[in-house]
């Protein structure tokens, strides 16, 4: 029996401090794609940031969330994790998703992820 896990995490910094396994993604534009590699795989858990460096944000990613749901085809995700240091951000994102019928947990200042990779250069 496979009991691994899939886990994506997009997020700009953050890792996970467990070091669990886990897809990551650092800019929007990664994140759409490798969602899009799971369009129709089941997801675990889905770990999004709100603020992704400089001028992008998340938005791009639960975009294509909200099409999907739009076209009665939501992405097979076990729980949404909404991590971000951005309290308004994360509500935003939480009550777009929860809206399409995603399960959504606000996870801001959660444990699990932290700064292990030092700052992006890219």
């Amino acid at each position: 029996m496979d009991v691994r896990r899939t886990i994506v995490l997009i997020d700009d910094l953050r890792s996970f401090v467990d070091g669990r396994g886990a897809e990551v993604a650092r800019t929007s534009a990664a994140g759409v794609r490798l969602l899009r590699r799971y369009r129709d795989r089941f997801l675990d858990e889905l770990w999004l940031d709100h603020d992704l460096g400089g001028d992008d944000t998340i938005w791009p990613v639960v975009e294509i969330l909200e099409q999907a749901a739009f076209e009665k085809r939501p992405f097979d995700v076990g729980v949404i994790n909404v991590h971000s240091a951005n309290p308004g951000g994360a509500a935003k994102i939480a009550q777009v998703l929860r809206h399409w019928g995603y399960r959504v947990r606000v996870a801001s200042g959660s444990a699990d992820v932290g700064y292990l990779d030092g700052p992006m250069t890219s």
